[in-house]
């Protein structure tokens, strides 16, 4: 094998494309949401209600997804996520009522979505990689950003121009046009193909697979929730879900749009984080190899945290140079506590980790739901969302406690062989 290269690249580089192509459907559904309402006349609140069951499936998804990825392989569980992905998204183009949308939209693409979840970056990066373990998380996190960036402008021209049917068709043959790639280019462990994972020691066997999934994944979570890592490292994600999607996702737009500045204009700052969430994951993995996670867990949460305070006093009619160094700098930290966190679940539950993040991940998404929530009743309660942003900062910072007080796991002993 010298001079050639590892086969673990070429499967992070389809798990990279996978992700980007599967991230197309998330940014849809704020395009969509007008254009439905405007043509059936369905309410705000019902199209809130299938995203809802879409947010709460991706998250629940998880680690039953991962499960199934020990039981019948990552190539075969990632073929059929996409097909689904790609069946919700085409059947949507005729649908004509709610129950459709809530199904089409909501479960189909909410379990397709949710079975190719970061638990899914996660499995790759366990089994193909020994060394560079946080680099790769970092870029496969950062490719849901990346998909983002590549069809928002795609798709928002599409609805503008042609209607939000061309658009869902996108999205669908987006997905199922990686279909291929995966069946052809993925694998499901190193010994597939012979070879060790990137940077072991020595040539492991496939293990066996894992029956029982639904089982193995509720098993998983009763054998972690009795310990105190699971539950700060859940918390703390939480915090993560309700400070970003949940939060600045949903609620920045309309909170600039209160302070005079178009609505246009915040969703560029919006599409700007997200060019600096790439760089700020990628460099979270390249630190996570070589720093103590718990202590970037901390100042990742820590720095949010005093962005989101000082975020009231930032926003106006206009943009100035303070609100788009808060653009930059919350970017950098948008998702940088993935690689962290995902080695941290590493760390504790070893073999079982990626499961444990699934469940870790739901937490992350149920925060994200809380937040969206809580956060549209305290605008209409109290006309800002100024305690909104203060509240988040707090979060924040009992996060970054909780990341500090998770603590090292016991060494595991040494195998036999070695």
């Amino acid at each position: 094998m010298r001079g050639r290269v590892h086969r673990a690249w070429f499967v992070a580089a389809v798990t990279f494309v996978t992700i980007v192509g599967a991230a197309a459907f998330m940014s849809l559904p704020g395009l969509l949401i007008d254009p439905l309402h405007a043509e059936f006349g369905w309410s705000r609140g019902t199209i809130g209600a299938a995203v809802s069951v879409n947010l709460a499936l991706y998250g629940l998804t998880a680690p039953f997804a991962a499960a199934l990825m020990d039981r019948f392989g990552i190539r075969r569980v990632v073929a059929v996520a996409l097909a689904v992905i790609a069946a919700g998204s085409l059947l949507t183009v005729w649908m004509h009522a709610v129950w459709q949308l809530v199904l089409y939209w909501g479960v189909l693409v909410g379990l397709g979505s949710g079975s190719m979840a970061l638990a899914f970056a996660a499995t790759v990066t366990s089994r193909w990689f020994v060394a560079r373990r946080g680099l790769v998380t970092g870029i496969l996190t950062a490719a849901s950003a990346s998909g983002q960036l590549v069809f928002l402008p795609v798709l928002s021209w599409l609805v503008t121009h042609h209607g939000w049917r061309p658009a869902a068709v996108t999205v669908g043959l987006s997905a199922a046009a990686v279909v291929p790639l995966v069946l052809l280019l993925m694998r499901d462990h190193p010994a597939d193909v012979g070879q060790a994972a990137y940077g072991a020691a020595a040539y492991e066997e496939k293990p066996p697979p894992v029956a029982g999934a639904a089982r193995r994944a509720l098993g998983v979570l009763a054998s972690a929730a009795r310990t105190g890592p699971f539950w700060l490292l859940a918390g703390s994600f939480a915090v993560c879900g309700a400070s970003t999607n949940g939060l600045v996702k949903t609620h920045f737009v309309p909170a600039a749009h209160d302070h005079g500045l178009p609505v246009t204009t915040a969703a560029s700052l919006l599409a700007v984080i997200g060019v600096f969430d790439v760089v700020g994951t990628v460099a979270s993995g390249w630190f996570t190899d070589r720093l103590d996670a718990r202590r970037l867990l901390a100042v990742y949460y820590a720095l949010r945290g005093v962005s989101l305070m000082f975020l009231p006093m930032l926003l106006g009619p206009s943009l100035h140079p303070t609100m788009l160094f808060f653009v930059v700098f919350y970017g950098l930290d948008w998702v940088a506590t993935v690689p962290p966190t995902i080695a941290l679940c590493r760390e504790h539950f070893g073999e079982d980790s990626s499961i444990v993040f699934g469940w870790v991940l739901a937490a992350h998404q149920v925060g994200a739901a809380v937040v969206a929530w809580a956060g549209g009743v305290a605008r209409d309660v109290f006309g800002s969302y100024d305690v909104v942003w203060y509240a988040a900062g707090a979060l924040c910072a009992l996060a970054a406690l909780m990341a500090l007080v998770v603590r090292r796991a016991a060494p595991r002993p040494l195998a036999a062989a070695a």
